[in-house]
């Protein structure tokens, strides 16, 4: 199954936003000059999931200032699988939401949000020898690819244009969230060009 975030509503009226990022795919995060790939083995993220104690944040963009959910702060579940990480997110009613958080809501819905992406470091040689590896891409030695079995992951981010082509974003019980966001806007200007 292909990754993807879902937008859902519970029962007490807030949206809750469910994402999986799938292990074992291969993306390429440079294709000029020395290719350079890039794959997660399965559980590659286990040592940051399973320790509870650890923050992992929910953001948009990368950007810490534009949060979605927190570990610490219990509004963010992330699980590990030897197939995918898969995360649960409780964002706030509608009222109490700031604008990043409706303007990615809305992104998503527009497809504009098209994906996840991690953000991890990889530790030390000497803590872990084999947390990473390069192996040649099969039927294509010139081009390896990174093989990262540990990792500690930090974030998951919605982005528009992910690494990894198997995430994907998908809106579901929209017309909850969004109406009473659509109707607070103004009307679009006709512009007449003479």
């Amino acid at each position: 199954m292909l990754g993807r975030v879902e937008i859902r509503r519970a029962r007490d009226g807030s949206p809750r936003l469910t994402g999986r990022f799938p292990y074992g795919r291969t993306a390429t995060m440079r294709d000029r000059g020395r290719v350079r790939k890039e794959r997660f083995a399965p559980r590659a993220f286990e040592y940051a999931i399973e320790d509870e104690s650890r923050e992992i944040n929910l953001l948009v963009g990368h950007d810490y200032q534009r949060p979605l959910a927190s570990r610490k702060m219990g509004s963010l579940t992330v699980e590990d699988t030897s197939e995918a990480v898969t995360f649960e997110a409780r964002l706030p009613a509608k009222a109490e939401q700031p604008t990043w958080m409706r303007d990615a809501l809305l992104s998503v819905r527009g497809g504009l949000m098209a994906g996840i992406s991690p953000r991890f470091t990889v530790p030390p040689k000497d803590v872990v020898p084999d947390a990473e590896r390069l192996i040649p891409e099969p039927g294509n030695p010139g081009v390896m690819i990174r093989e990262i079995s540990a990792a500690v992951l930090l974030e998951l981010s919605l982005v528009t244009r992910p690494a990894y082509d198997a995430t994907s974003v998908e809106a579901r019980a929209w017309r909850e969230i969004v109406e009473p966001i659509a109707e607070r806007l103004p009307e679009p200007r006709r512009r007449v060009w003479l």
